[in-house]
């Protein structure tokens, strides 16, 4: 399939050096753009539901992220590979780029579908995320594109009922199988986590025998660390 994901790469694209002479000079102002790049993006307008829209509780990201299979990534790279869609306040504008995305079906490759509270990077290491956990389910090929509908459906609709503890939510396409997660702030409270779990069994319509496990981002960490042989990283 052709990659819709193309427009989303960052624009780096100028002109090479043409001597050593200008070379500084260009990096000064390459210096400068991204500062200024950096100083306009805390300035960005914030998004509002428009005239005559049904607002959600909370503002969310569309993010997508694609990598190759066994190379090796750090916490680093990750971030800088994770490109975001858009954010959205409302049920009209939500549809307005879900109508236009790729379901996580059509998807090929190692490829992802996060979507966030606005202002928390689907990373193990955010703020908001460090102290959390997710809830894993497994799929057979072929249930991705309707388990991740009605996954976000529930959370834009606040159907978990568990206050602000939701962070975000992950489809992750595979070559055997497909993963989706949600991610909620504190994996040591037990009473909310069994409440996801609960919920996410009801919304998904999960057979009894279906295999949910949680996963602290910790022990994710620790994993990877483990996997690649590292001490004091983090990363994917």
């Amino acid at each position: 399939m052709n990659n819709k994901f193309d427009a989303l790469k960052d624009d780096d694209s100028g002109d090479h050096d043409q001597n050593e002479e200008n070379s500084t000079q260009k990096d000064g102002e390459k210096e400068k753009t991204e500062r200024d790049k950096s100083q306009g993006s805390s300035k960005r307008k914030a998004v509002v539901p428009g005239p005559a829209e049904h607002p959600l509780q909370y503002n969310y990201t569309f993010w997508y992220s694609r990598r190759t299979p066994g190379r090796p990534t750090s916490s680093q790279s990750y971030e800088q590979n994770i490109k975001q869609i858009g954010t959205f306040a409302s049920v009209e504008q939500f549809w307005r780029f879900y109508s236009h995305m790729v379901r996580p079906g059509d998807l090929t490759g190692h490829s992802d579908f996060h979507l966030f509270k606005e202002g928390i990077k689907p990373m193990w290491e955010d703020d908001a995320n460090k102290n959390g956990g997710k809830w894993i389910i497994r799929l057979r090929k072929g249930l991705a594109s309707r388990c991740w509908e009605n996954l976000i459906l529930a959370m834009l609709g606040e159907q978990f009922m568990v206050g602000e503890e939701i962070c975000g939510a992950v489809v992750s396409v595979r070559f055997q199988e497909d993963i989706i997660s949600i991610w909620n702030k504190t994996a040591s409270d037990q009473a909310t986590t069994a409440r996801i779990r609960d919920t996410l069994r009801r919304v998904l319509n999960l057979p009894p025998n279906t295999i949910m496990e949680y996963k602290t981002h910790t022990d994710s960490i620790k994993a990877w660390e483990e996997f690649h042989g590292l001490v004091n990283s983090s990363g994917r």
